[in-house]
């Protein structure tokens, strides 16, 4: 017999590996500790290899003379104009990169985790060079971690730690598509995948500062966002939303860097995951002056927006609101106090400029529960023509929770006063059973495909009226356009499954007729009920004989 091939597996990839050694040395710090340390780590030799990169392309233009010809000079730069001219501060600001200090970059870091650097300890080096880029760059005030001395570190697992750090790759790299990638869409990568990880180590809290990117991408291709627009997260979490509505702005040819991104996040080490993450992708955002409760300390009082989309909390019962009473933006009714759901909802509606749309990942008790008033809130939405679209998501997306989930996309003024985001579609809404997309990752955990994303988004797309986006058609066990009065029938509850009709299955011409088979079937089982009896009594004889 000859030898059994060895299966080759695929190499795992330089962030895997990464992650399963870094997670190795978590046990003196809890999970989110050591999120914000081990993610402040990578920031740090992020920063330091971005602005190595943008230093020794400006040296080479001042060396080569291409630089000082682009402004008109000949000849190249003296020695002194090279080495004042790489470490201004403006040359890197001015290119989107922060600037670090010579004291502060990873270098340094390096050589103490080595052993070849002498006096402060590897935890004091690194909470100094934290301290100095906050200092040098106004916008990461208060967000990066600075616990890296703290006596339940142990000096030799933190330089161990570095070390594996120091392996990850952020120079500009050639992908196979033969396009060069920057520093930062390498640091962008690695930092949504540790992102991810640390969610799915932490399990249901992880839920709380990271949502699944399928759902995410869902919401933003239905949403649309585009550029000059104002995009609001009353529940930001580590930025995900942010970070996937500009590369949809990029990917249809917008300008990402012409967008205003507002957000709201209460936890602390949550909020400033959401900075890292937004500096490392480069994108400018007003998360408030400290971590607080959109509603009880709403950092963006006056601002009304565009684009709002969130995945808060589901069902939170603590959220204060016996404390809010008849707070104004209860347009359509108090919320209940033991279930924050149609707060949420609201608060969104009220940050919506004229015309604005919203998208909201809310759980399935929100489409046609009653308690508390619930009833009377979405009638009320129903009625007010609020309401757009209503997605039944697959069960398993989310790993933190099992409580089924949708979405609600809300358009202010739809069929009314504003239009430009759904044509002649007053008084509709359009509902999409998906609860059977998607495709299994793991055993318990789905994820929503390509081909599912653009599914469900190009049929809102041809819904709403966008041009180029075909003609609207309802599709049995898929979708539905429902009017307002059949909607009042169901009693204003917006499950899609009440509305999408199930798929009609194509009559076979030699099909058995029904009360045949049924005959047939009846003979066949008495004939294995005899059966059955024959051999329980030969068993019976059996053990008798025993």
């Amino acid at each position: 017999m000859p030898p059994r091939k060895k299966k080759e597996t695929k190499p795992k990839p330089l962030k895997a590996i990464l992650w399963e050694s870094a997670d190795q040395l978590r046990g003196t710090l809890d999970a989110a500790e050591y999120k914000h340390f081990v993610l402040g780590l990578v920031f740090l030799k992020y920063v330091s290899v971005a602005m190595a990169e943008k230093r020794a392309q400006l040296e080479e233009g001042l060396r080569d003379g291409s630089t000082l010809a682009s402004l008109g000079l000949e000849g190249t730069a003296s020695e002194d104009l090279i080495a004042q001219t790489v470490e201004d501060r403006r040359q890197y600001t001015g290119a989107g990169l922060f600037y670090v200090p010579p004291t502060a970059r990873w270098e340094v870091v390096m050589e103490r985790a080595r052993g070849t650097l002498e006096g402060q300890s590897l935890g004091e080096v690194i909470n100094g060079a934290m301290d100095t880029i906050e200092k040098v760059n106004p916008t990461l005030r208060g967000t990066l971690p600075q616990e890296y001395n703290s006596p339940r570190v142990n000096e030799t697992t933190l330089a161990g730690l570095v070390k594996l750090l120091d392996r990850l790759e952020f120079q500009s790299q050639v992908g196979e598509d033969g396009k060069r990638t920057g520093a930062r869409d390498l640091m962008g990568e690695v930092y949504e995948y540790f992102l991810a990880q640390f969610a799915l180590a932490e399990g249901r809290k992880g839920g709380e500062f990271f949502t699944p990117e399928s759902i995410v991408r869902l919401l933003v291709e239905m949403l649309e966002p585009q550029e000059g627009e104002r995009v609001l997260d009353p529940a930001c979490g580590s930025g995900g939303m942010f970070v996937q509505t500009e590369k949809f702005i990029e990917l249809h040819e917008g300008n990402r860097f012409n967008i205003s991104v507002y957000g709201q996040e209460r936890n602390l080490t949550t909020w400033r995951l959401a900075k890292m993450n937004l500096a490392i992708h480069g994108i400018e955002a007003n998360l408030g002056e400290a971590p607080a409760d959109s509603f009880h300390d709403d950092q963006h009082p006056e601002l009304k927006a565009d684009v709002v989309l969130a995945n808060p909390p589901f069902n939170i019962s603590n959220w204060g609101g016996e404390r809010l009473g008849m707070d104004p933006r209860w347009t359509y009714g108090v919320p209940p106090v033991g279930n924050a759901n149609f707060a949420w909802i609201q608060l969104m509606v009220n940050k919506l400029r004229p015309g604005g749309r919203a998208g909201i990942v809310l759980a399935n008790g929100s489409m046609s529960g009653k308690s508390g008033g619930e009833g009377d809130i979405r009638q009320q939405m129903v009625e007010d023509d609020v309401v757009a679209c209503m997605v039944a998501l697959p069960a398993q997306l989310f790993r933190s929770t099992q409580i089924p989930a949708c979405l609600w996309f809300l358009a202010e003024g739809k069929g009314k006063r504003h239009a430009e985001w759904v044509k002649g579609r007053a008084g509709e809404v359009l509902f999409i059973d998906a609860s059977g997309l998607g495709a299994m990752q793991e055993r318990t955990l789905r994820e929503l495909t390509e081909s599912d994303i653009q599914r469900v988004a190009d049929t809102f797309r041809a819904w709403r009226g966008v041009e180029g986006a075909g003609v609207y058609e309802d599709v049995p066990g898929f979708c539905r356009s429902a009017s307002p009065e059949e909607i009042r029938k169901n009693g204003f509850a917006l499950t899609p499954g009440r509305y999408v009709e199930a798929p009609k299955t194509a009559e076979d011409p030699d099909a058995e007729p029904l009360e045949e088979r049924v005959e047939r079937l009846t003979k066949e089982l008495f004939v294995h009920f005899e059966e059955a009896g024959r051999l329980e009594a030969n068993v019976r004889e059996q053990l008798r004989r025993v």
